[in-house]
């Protein structure tokens, strides 16, 4: 028996040094971790339990029978993040370049059944760069594979990938389709087709940083939801991540111990500017609503004309969705639209409530919006706010003008509670542009139309310009105090906690992407 036990210790020793000490060192020189140590820093101290570390490729083309590594690539298995069941596969670039093979696939796809049957997240640490080659189809197949089961699963348990490395070609889908997506700076970069592809066809010259790199992906393409300045920093966003969601979508996230006191803010009373031109930045007013140090801003250098992120309001885990006055008048265009309806289903699938401040002076005009589908855009974000059955409230801060008053949460499509400040402003249009149109004769035709234009304006002003009319319609709850925000949320989202909504029956609907 011990000359068994001595060669299952040997095996053991094999697999853990992957493509060998060699290759282990070259990954450290590119600043990178290994797939182990990736796992050691991400789970909880001796949690992690490995599944299929024996596992070896079965290919037999290119001589391929005579190069073999246990683990095939990949390192999947399970163990507890701060003592919650958590599934995470980890590719191995020292092995074949963390290539997917046959096998490679078939112990993802394992652990992806597991985490669905036993209802827990799901972590993807990729590091890969894409399919065998010398498997040919074999390979895709275990792609398509894997991404057909993360559609399953999607919905039904959170799904991460960060990526650590190179992910290219079919390898980009799988992370694409899961909830949240972290990149690396300067070492990690996604891209379907690579830069020497690129020169080839639209002789465009571009490194593959600048192609599909971290900060590329996190400013113009919106593809990653987080750029960490290292594999540390991305295993911690994981971690902080986590712990706003449930472990599937049966459950409710943990509320953390919160301790009751003064939840009035009375800086809120003075924060508004006088001049309902001036911005102003929504984080602000955010972080002094929320619990302390508990907001985690979901892309925050896309479409930044919209925030939205994870906090806790008492202890409770909620989705906040707000217009950014800071950045473009806080519009609502292509990007931002699009950008909060994939937060907002994200949200509604794991019951996590909905908490929106809206300032929104209207959907972006022009013709690059317009070609580039703003109406479709615009509707995926109406489309996920009307479908959401998890709480939803509003607070109206200052403008909420013509149809992105209707989309952002209103009473109209579901919204459970909506309140505005005594600076809020709801109407067509605002209050310059409507007196233009309802007194255009009078304005033309006045000695002093300038004169005239202002009277004007400000006669639309005091009729519209405030929650009042809103508020006799029933179209706005309550109007208060911007420094008794705080309070009423936390009774309100309390007294929603049971709420429940039956949709009629149907196979899905068919949101306009």
């Amino acid at each position: 028996m011990d000359k068994k036990i001595a060669l299952l210790q040997d095996k053991i020793k094999q697999a853990n040094l992957g493509g060998g000490q060699a290759r282990i060192d070259s990954q450290h020189a590119k600043g990178k971790l290994t797939a182990r140590e990736r796992i050691h820093f991400l789970m909880d101290e001796g949690s992690f339990e490995e599944i299929g570390m024996m596992v070896t490729h079965r290919s037999t083309d290119f001589g391929m029978e005579r190069e073999k590594y246990l683990g095939d690539g990949v390192v999947t298995g399970y163990g507890t993040i701060n003592g919650r069941l958590t599934y995470v596969f980890s590719q191995d670039f020292t092995v074949f370049g963390g290539s997917l093979s046959e096998t490679h696939a078939e112990k993802i796809c394992k652990l992806m059944d597991m985490a669905m049957k036993n209802g827990a997240p799901l972590i993807g640490l990729n590091d890969s760069g894409g399919a065998r080659i010398q498997e040919g189809v074999v390979s895709l197949g275990g792609y398509a594979d894997i991404f057909y089961k993360n559609v399953q699963a999607s919905g039904v348990i959170p799904q991460l990938s960060a990526i650590m490395g190179p992910c290219a070609g079919g390898a980009v889908y799988s992370p694409a389709i899961t909830d949240f997506i972290l990149m690396v700076e300067n070492t990690s970069y996604m891209f379907v087709t690579g830069p020497n592809v690129v020169k080839t066809v639209t002789h465009e010259e571009v490194t593959s940083e600048e192609l599909g790199g971290a900060t590329t992906h996190a400013t113009k393409s919106g593809v990653t939801h987080f750029a960490c300045s290292n594999e540390i920093e991305a295993i911690n966003h994981l971690k902080k991540l986590l712990s706003y969601m449930p472990q599937n979508c049966e459950e409710i996230p943990l509320q953390c111990p919160y301790e009751a006191g003064d939840e009035s803010r009375l800086s809120l009373n003075t924060f508004m500017p006088e001049n309902a031109s001036q911005p102003y930045d929504i984080r602000e007013i955010i972080s002094t609503i929320t619990d302390a140090d508990s907001f985690l801003e979901i892309h925050k250098d896309f479409a930044e004309n919209i925030v939205v992120g994870f906090a806790r309001l008492a202890g409770r885990s909620i989705g906040v969705v707000a217009n950014q006055p800071a950045y473009l008048a806080g519009v609502l265009d292509s990007n931002s639209s699009t950008k909060a309806a994939r937060f907002v289903r994200f949200c509604n699938c794991f019951n996590i409530p909905l908490l929106v401040f809206e300032d929104v002076p209207g959907f972006l005009p022009g013709t690059d919006q317009e070609w580039n589908g703003i109406i479709t855009n615009g509707a995926k974000l109406l489309y996920a706010f009307s479908e959401a059955t998890v709480p939803r409230i509003t607070v109206i801060t200052r403008k909420a003008y013509g149809g992105a008053y209707d989309v952002m949460n209103s009473k109209h499509i579901g919204a459970d509670l909506n309140y505005a400040w005594p600076s809020a402003e709801i109407a067509v249009m605002g209050a310059k542009g409507a007196a233009e149109i309802i007194f255009k004769r009078e304005i033309t035709s006045a000695e002093n139309p300038e004169e005239k234009w202002i009277e004007k304006e400000k006669l639309y002003a005091d009729i519209f310009a405030n929650p009042y009319r809103a508020a006799e319609r029933g179209f706005v709850d309550e109007v208060i105090e911007p420094s008794q925000t705080r309070m009423k949320l936390i009774k309100a989202f309390k007294m929603l906690e049971n709420k429940v909504v039956n949709h009629p029956r149907k196979k899905h609907g068919n949101i306009p992407l």
